[in-house]
C-alpha cells in the first residue's frame, strides 16, 4: 500500500506549474513550496505538471529543479519527478556508468522488479540513454552474476498465483541435487529455476525445500554461492516472498551505525512510496521495534528530511 498523501481536492497542473515557477524566482529557491507541491502529487499528476511547465515557460522542469536544489534534496527530487520506469532506468544507468560502478544497486533494482516492470524499464533505458540495458550489464559484469541478470531480464515469467505442486517438488529436488547433495555447485540449475519461476512458484519451492530437507533455501544459497551472484539470488527469493520485509532491511542497513547511505535511503523511499511503503513501515516496526519515520528524522536534516518524510509519511 502506498504512503503518498495527495490532497482531496487537487490544484490544476497549470496552477502548480505557476506556483513552482514563482518558487524559483528571486534570490534562492522556496524549497518548502516545491516540496509541498511535488511530494503530494502522484506519478500521473507530476507528469502533467512537467508538461504544463514546459508549455508555459519553454523550459524543462527537471533541469530547473537541478539548478535550484542541491545535495541530497536535489538527488531525491530529481528521481521522484520521473515516472517509475524512468526512475529505475536512471538508477541503473548511474549504477552501471557512474563514476563508481555499483553492481549491488543494479542487482537490487533488476532482481526486485516484476517482469512487466522490467520490460517497460528496458524500453525506457534504451530511449533515455541510447543503448540497451543488456549491453551495459555485459560490459560491467561477468560470470554467473552476469548470467543471472541477463536471464532475469530476458526470460518471461508468469505474474499470477498459479502453482503446479509436482513442478514445485521437482524444482526443489533439482536445487538440492545442484547444491547440497554434490561437491561443488551447479550454478546453471539455480539460474534456470530462479529466472524462470514466478514469485508464487519460487515461494512454494522454498517451502517445499524446507519441508523435504529440513533446511531453508536461503541458508543453502548462502552456503553454496558467493558474491553478487548470491546477492542476486537472495534478492529474487526475498522479494518473491515479502518485498516489504526486504526493503525494510535495506532501509535499516542504510541508516544503522556511523553515517547514512543516502543513496540507498533515497532509492527505496522514492521507488516504493507509490508501491508498498506502508507495508515497509509495518515490517520495519515489527523487525526493528522502532519507527521508520523517526529513524529517517534522526538521520537527515533540512529540506531533505522534510521531503523524505512527506513521501514516507510521518507517524500520527
Amino acid at each position: 500500500m502506498a504512503s503518498l498523501s495527495v490532497p482531496p481536492v487537487l490544484t490544476p497542473p497549470r496552477d502548480d506549474a505557476v506556483a513552482l515557477h514563482k518558487a524559483f524566482k528571486g534570490f534562492g529557491c522556496d524549497s518548502t513550496t516545491v516540496t509541498n507541491i511535488l511530494a503530494h502529487r502522484d506519478s500521473a499528476q507530476r507528469a502533467l505538471i512537467l508538461h504544463e511547465y514546459k508549455a508555459m515557460y519553454h523550459q524543462d522542469l527537471y533541469h530547473r529543479l537541478a539548478t535550484e536544489l542541491s545535495g541530497n534534496h536535489k538527488n531525491a527530487m530529481l528521481l521522484w519527478v520521473l515516472d517509475p520506469a524512468g526512475r529505475d532506468a536512471t538508477i541503473l544507468n548511474q549504477a552501471l556508468n557512474g563514476d563508481i560502478t555499483d553492481l549491488r544497486t543494479a542487482t537490487e533494482v533488476i532482481c526486485s522488479r516484476t517482469p512487466s516492470q522490467l520490460q517497460i524499464m528496458k524500453q525506457t533505458y534504451r530511449a533515455r540513454f541510447g543503448c540497451y540495458l543488456e549491453h551495459d550489464i555485459t560490459e560491467r559484469t561477468y560470470g554467473d552474476h552476469q548470467k543471472i541478470l541477463l536471464a532475469y531480464l530476458g526470460v518471461p515469467r508468469n505474474e499470477g498465483p498459479e502453482v503446479d505442486p509436482s513442478a514445485v517438488t521437482n524444482d526443489a529436488r533439482e536445487l538440492y541435487r545442484a547444491g547440497e547433495k554434490r561437491v561443488g555447485t551447479d550454478e546453471r540449475a539455480f539460474i534456470r529455476i530462479f529466472t524462470e519461476s514466478s514469485r508464487a512458484h519460487l515461494v512454494s519451492i522454498a517451502n517445499a525445500y524446507q519441508h523435504m530437507y529440513a533446511r531453508s533455501l536461503e541458508k543453502t544459497l548462502k552456503s553454496e554461492t558467493t558474491g553478487n551472484f548470491q546477492f542476486g539470488l537472495l534478492t529474487i527469493l526475498r522479494c518473491a516472498d515479502t518485498p516489504a520485509k526486504y526493503f525494510a532491511k535495506v532501509l535499516h542497513k542504510a541508516m544503522k551505525g556511523l553515517g547514512t547511505s543516502n543513496a540507498a535511503l533515497i532509492r527505496v523511499a522514492v521507488t516504493r512510496t507509490e508501491v508498498d511503503m506502508k507495508y515497509i513501515k509495518a515490517e520495519y516496526h515489527n523487525k526493528y521495534k522502532g519507527s521508520l519515520a523517526e529513524a529517517i528524522h534522526s538521520e537527515t536534516s533540512g529540506n531533505y528530511r522534510t521531503f523524505l518524510l512527506s513521501l514516507v509519511g510521518r507517524d500520527r
